[in-house]
């Protein structure tokens, strides 16, 4: 299964918002994702002290688990101060390094202002870079999202049509890892 991380904890986000409209354009291209909600992960009751252990709260431990298992990751990332929001930095450094990152399909979206979120998705590049991850090179970028998106929906048609090719690209690019055994899940098997 594939998960959407909506990456920001703030109640109510456009995040989330697009993370539904992602989601829905999966289930018309036949596919279940899932959206892993940062809201829901009980961030607030870990200390650092963590770090490195299983000692994490069960919402924390669930998420983090499906980021493992994951046949690949979209993450939705809003820009938050000219980066990415500090709840998802803190989520991802709680992923264990060769286990969550090597080989893993990764796609993401931006959404902010006049640039839709370029800085947080190439910080999030570099992060996912580093720890060898299979970036999706189709990103897109969700421009002037205050008002672009309304009532739970993108009034910018083209918006909705690079999701829309971003989703069907990304879907082909995980199959064709999958194919050859060169993904996350096929790679921590034996054989």
């Amino acid at each position: 299964m594939k998960y959407i991380i909506s990456g920001t904890n703030r109640p109510g986000s456009r995040t989330l918002a697009v993370s539904r409209i992602i989601q829905g354009i999966w289930a018309t291209l036949g596919e279940r994702v899932e959206i892993i909600d940062l809201c829901d992960v009980e961030l607030g009751n870990v200390t650092g002290s963590e770090y490195g252990s299983e000692n994490l709260p069960p919402k924390m431990r669930s998420a983090i688990d499906k980021v493992n298992s994951a046949d690949g990751l979209i993450v939705v990332c809003p820009e938050y101060n000219g980066s990415m929001p500090g709840a998802l930095k803190y989520f991802i450094d709680f992923w264990k390094y060769p286990l969550t990152f090597e080989s893993r399909p990764i796609a993401l979206v931006g959404l902010g202002g006049r640039f839709g979120g370029l800085r947080p998705v190439e910080h999030l590049q570099g992060v996912f870079g580093y720890r060898n991850a299979y970036i999706f090179p189709i990103r897109v970028f969700l421009t002037d999202i205050f008002t672009g998106l309304k009532d739970g929906e993108l009034q910018d048609p083209r918006l909705s049509a690079l999701l829309e090719a971003q989703a069907g690209g990304f879907q082909k690019f995980a199959r064709a890892l999958r194919s050859e055994k060169l993904d996350a899940n096929s790679m921590a098997k034996p054989g």
